[in-house]
């Protein structure tokens, strides 16, 4: 049996948009979530370790505050279009279309003011709550009316976001989660201790601005190849690593298939992703370095967390033989991911 509460959690100022931001609090008997109607952010997640206690899991922030001012995507839905676009530029139907820039010479996450930064629109469920939003044709300078749906549902140790979109111009699209994890409970030092395994057999070298050279490369042999458990720490030292933030390719298909898993031996908790994408990005928070005060005072530095963000290979509009990432007039994009949370 699933729980769904909605309550205030703050408002927005006159020159954010004003509006009142709700929190939905879904709850099972061994999952806890609390995701915003602003950018649709997860900022709690608390799961039960082997003796049955539970943790929050998530980094993020105690007030609404936190989120409207600069973060790195915390528990937010971002889009249109997650993730990288070489220079903010690509050309559709013989027309070139400039997007922001707002990560180097590169758009990040949808540009200036993304999926993270608006007030969607709710609707509860039985099981859990779904957003709508409208994003207006030539928003952040991509093209047609999108609109978007995300559902998340909790039932038992599974937590599923559908996202769904219909589009009046083709345009690309690619959503997900960005969720920040530590499963010894978020807080805590660094996420050395987490083994952690993905089921791609290929990922995207990237240049020195994380785009992608359009190299679909073997991880046979090398530092990325994660098809079996390593724990991070290790790992890292042993290949010489800063960390990662990397797309892994995965086996194409519609159908839900798992995809990462991630043990922390101390509490026992585990976390599963099931999805339909193409892609999943392995990012370590390398970028986080302790200057954002997050949930009870706690400070976040680099390697705190990690996020298994999955979507569509990035710069896929740029290179053709990447999965195709345009969505036309009259199609639904509809994936859905699924977290799965256990003791072992």
């Amino acid at each position: 049996m699933t729980t769904v509460r909605r309550e205030a959690f703050g408002r927005m100022l006159p020159e954010e948009g004003g509006g009142e931001v709700e929190k939905f609090v879904l709850q099972s008997d061994s999952v806890r979530v609390e995701i915003l109607s602003f950018g649709c952010i997860i900022t709690t997640l608390e799961t039960k370790d082997r003796d049955g206690q539970f943790s929050d899991i998530v980094l993020g922030f105690d007030t609404l505050e936190g989120y409207t001012r600069k973060h790195p995507f915390f528990g937010a839905v971002v889009g249109r279009v997650a993730n990288r676009i070489a220079n903010g530029r690509f050309n559709l139907d013989g027309k070139e279309y400039q997007l922001f820039l707002n990560n180097g010479p590169n758009s990040l996450h949808g540009g200036a003011k993304g999926f993270d930064k608006v007030l969607w629109s709710a609707q509860v469920l039985p099981n859990g709550v779904r957003f709508f939003r409208l994003s207006p044709d030539g928003e952040e300078g991509y093209p047609g009316d999108l609109k978007v749906w995300v559902t998340y549902t909790l039932s038992g140790r599974e937590l599923a976001i559908n996202y769904q979109a219909q589009t009046s111009k083709t345009t690309p699209i690619s959503l997900t989660n960005h969720a920040y994890f530590n499963l010894a409970g978020q807080g805590s030092r660094d996420v050395y201790d987490h083994e952690i395994s993905i089921e791609a057999d290929s990922y995207l070298p990237v240049d020195d601005t994380q785009i992608p050279t359009g190299e679909v490369a073997t991880v046979q042999g090398t530092g990325f190849d994660l098809r079996q458990p390593v724990e991070l720490g290790k790992h890292l030292q042993k290949f010489h690593l800063d960390g990662f933030d990397h797309n892994f390719c995965l086996h194409q298909g519609q159908d839900r298939r798992l995809v990462a898993r991630v043990f922390h031996p101390p509490t026992g908790r585990t976390m599963e992703v099931h999805t339909t994408q193409p892609g999943i990005q392995f990012y370590t928070g390398n970028k986080l370095d302790g200057s954002l005060k997050g949930k009870g005072a706690a400070t976040y530095p680099k390697h705190s967390a990690f996020c298994l963000e999955t979507q569509n290979w990035p710069d896929a509009v740029n290179k053709p033989h990447f999965p195709n990432v345009l969505l036309h007039p009259g199609e639904e994009y509809n994936h859905t991911t699924w977290l799965v949370f256990n003791t072992a």
